[in-house]
């Protein structure tokens, strides 16, 4: 046997509120829009909407300052 990483895709759901680290997508988002390939985000600050396909996997929830601004 041999130890594995094994990642699996984060469930996104409409409304929710996310922060994304270490990413080219990195910062504050609110999830609009969901489908089996692409995830839609919007902004809190600019308002701006992007659909990526989908990327995220989860590594942990905390309550925290949304959107931070800092």
């Amino acid at each position: 046997m041999e130890p594995v990483t094994i990642f699996d895709a984060y469930p996104f759901t409409p409304g929710e509120k996310i922060h994304i680290k270490n990413s080219p997508r990195s910062g504050d988002w609110e999830v609009k829009e969901v489908t089996d390939t692409k995830v839609t985000l919007k902004c809190p600050v600019s308002g701006r909407e992007l659909t990526w396909s989908r990327f995220c996997y989860f590594v942990e929830k905390k309550a925290q300052k949304w959107p931070d601004e800092d």
